[in-house]
């Protein structure tokens, strides 16, 4: 059986964005996909927002992979004539402990070396969203939102143009590491077979932990574990009252109920924090009532039953040893000592961001 060089698993847009890197490195990896279609779990279940790199501690790898993929994805966007609009976002604020908490969110960006954030006070405020109840907001001007579908099959095309094999219908059924190499196998549309590289990264978002805890060679220990949080979204009836992305403050396990607008202007709602055991993406209608609410927080004169059941998103909650751990993780020899295996683990907001920053870090391995 010959040996590969760099098997990637995982087709959403961070497996994507490294085949990309990878394969203009010269290293042609070889990308498998579970799925019939690339990105169907958190690439495309999200906001689908560029964000700024606004929330994350300074020097933590969710700031500085945020702050460098913005950058790269906007450009990459405006090369490739991705759609994507710098639509600028709010985070409000009303009453004297939100405003406090506002500054304190507008310090931590600037010690991690965010941007374009400017000051509005409640005149600015009522003339430009007099439908939004808030004292203070940030704006942010380098955020922005992108299609993320179409982002996805321009990553794929580059990468298949410059060598990459990307294989759909490609699912690792078992596999096994030691300092020699990996030894995969796979289930494929026309039957099993088996792989083996030299270098093996796991990119698979909520499948990533699954994979890593399946690894034979791996000792059970080091596994991290992950829990699982889904995100119900809303849509709303009728039109958008803004063009804007508005935010309430972060709440301890996500950004709030906020309301973005997608590039055709429609205004959705999302997402909340629901904690399930197994994938499931099903709307909880039954939460319904507790959107409304967080929604009037800032926009009181929300109209009566016009929030439409929309779409869920699942994010990947990381735990190392008994404790969370909020950041991206990039489980590598130092932490686990298997040479050459690298797993991306707990890649959930702001990954789409920052996936073209995550490759060029896989790239230097």
């Amino acid at each position: 059986m010959d040996t590969l060089g760099t098997v990637i698993i995982g087709g959403g847009v961070v497996g994507l964005a490294i085949a990309r890197e990878l394969a203009l490195a010269g290293r042609a990896p070889v990308l498998l996909e579970a799925e019939t279609h690339f990105g169907e779990h958190l690439s495309s279940r999200n906001s689908e927002v560029i964000h700024a790199g606004l929330y994350y501690p300074p020097g933590s790898l969710k700031a500085m992979s945020c702050l460098r993929g913005n950058a790269l994805l906007h450009e990459y966007c405006r090369r490739r004539r991705i759609a994507h609009r710098r639509c600028g976002k709010w985070v409000v604020a009303k009453g004297e402990e939100q405003t406090r908490q506002l500054r304190a969110l507008h310090d931590n960006a600037i010690a991690a070396g965010a941007g374009g954030l400017h000051w509005l006070g409640r005149a600015a405020l009522e003339r430009e969203e007099p439908w939004l109840a808030a004292d203070l907001a940030l704006s942010s001007e380098r955020t922005g939102i992108v299609d993320s579908h179409g982002l996805m099959m321009a990553l794929a095309t580059d990468a298949e143009d410059a060598g990459a094999l990307l294989c759909l219908r490609h699912g690792v059924t078992a596999s096994s590491g030691d300092r020699h190499g990996f030894e995969l196998q796979v289930a494929g549309p026309e039957g099993d077979f088996e792989l083996r590289c030299e270098q093996l990264v796991i990119a698979a978002g909520l499948g990533s932990v699954p994979l890593l805890q399946r690894l034979h060679g791996l000792p059970a220990a080091l596994a991290p574990r992950q829990g699982l949080a889904r995100g119900n979204y809303f849509r709303l009836r009728g039109a958008s009252p803004t063009r804007r992305l508005i935010y309430p403050l972060p709440e301890r396990h996500g950004l709030g109920v906020h309301l973005t607008v997608d590039l055709s202007g429609q205004a959705r709602f999302g997402p909340d924090v629901e904690w399930i055991d197994d994938v499931d993406y099903r709307v909880n209608r039954q939460r319904e009532s507790a959107f409304e609410n967080a929604v009037r927080a800032y926009w009181p004169g929300l109209p009566p039953a016009s929030l439409l059941p929309d779409y869920t998103g699942i994010r990947p909650k990381l735990r190392l040893g008994d404790e969370p751990y909020t950041d991206f993780c990039l489980f590598d020899a130092q932490d686990h000592g298997l040479p050459g295996l690298i797993a991306l683990l707990g890649i959930e907001s702001p990954g789409l961001t920052a996936a073209l920053a995550l490759a060029e870090r896989i790239r230097r391995y």
